[in-house]
C-alpha cells in the first residue's frame, strides 16, 4: 500500500497536497474524506513538514542567485504548497524579500502563471520557469514559456528528453545572462 501511495505522490509532484491526500484516501483506502477530516489531515501534514522545510539546506547556488538577481530580475515563487504556508516558510528562511510575489495552492500553477504574465505585463519569452516537477513543466509549456528542469540528486528525470536540466542553481546566473565567468571563477 505504501509503495502505491509513494508512486502516486512522485508521479504527481507539484500538485496540491489537499488533492493528493483526498485522492490517496479514495483510491487506496476507499474512504471519501469529509472536508473537515481532509482539513485535519492537511493540518497534521503541514505541522510535520513545515519546520523541516524551513530548516533544510538551500539548493546550491539558489541564495547567491537571488542576491545577485535582486532588483534586476523579477522573481516569483509558484508552488503547489498552500500559499499561507509558503509565505511563512519564505519569511522564516529570510528570503521572501527576494521575490516579487509568492503564490501557492489552492490556485493551480497554470492560472498563477497566466495572472503573473497579465499583471506584470510580461510575455512568456521574457520569462524562465524553473521547476522540479511535471506540473511546473506543464504550467510553463501551457504558456509557451521557456523551462529549466531542476533534478534532485538521484531523481529520475520526469521531463521530455530535450528539456534542459540542472542539478542545482550554481549556474543559473550564467544561464540567464546575469553574471560573467569572472563573477565566479569556480563556475567556469
Amino acid at each position: 500500500m505504501i509503495d502505491r501511495v509513494v508512486t502516486y505522490h512522485r508521479a504527481h509532484a507539484g500538485i496540491s497536497r489537499v488533492v493528493k491526500i483526498a485522492h490517496a484516501h479514495k483510491a487506496f483506502l476507499n474512504i471519501d474524506l469529509t472536508p473537515e477530516a481532509l482539513d485535519v489531515l492537511c493540518r497534521r501534514y503541514s505541522a510535520i513538514v513545515e519546520q523541516k522545510v524551513i530548516d533544510c539546506d538551500s539548493v546550491d547556488g539558489a541564495l547567491a542567485f537571488l542576491i545577485r538577481a535582486a532588483g534586476t530580475i523579477k522573481s516569483f515563487v509558484v508552488s503547489g504548497t498552500p500559499e499561507d504556508e509558503l509565505i511563512r516558510i519564505t519569511d522564516q528562511r529570510g528570503i521572501s524579500g527576494y521575490f516579487d510575489g509568492i503564490y501557492g495552492s489552492p490556485r493551480k500553477k497554470e492560472d498563477i502563471v497566466e495572472g503573473l504574465l497579465t499583471d506584470h505585463g510580461l510575455t512568456a519569452d521574457q520569462c524562465l520557469f524553473i521547476g522540479d516537477s511535471m506540473t511546473d513543466y506543464n504550467a510553463a509549456t501551457a504558456h509557451r514559456m521557456p523551462f529549466l528542469g531542476r533534478l534532485h540528486n538521484g531523481q529520475e528525470n520526469p521531463f521530455p528528453e530535450a528539456t534542459r536540466t540542472v542539478p542545482d542553481m550554481s549556474t543559473l546566473g550564467r544561464i540567464v545572462g546575469l553574471n560573467s565567468p569572472e563573477d565566479n571563477p569556480d563556475d567556469r
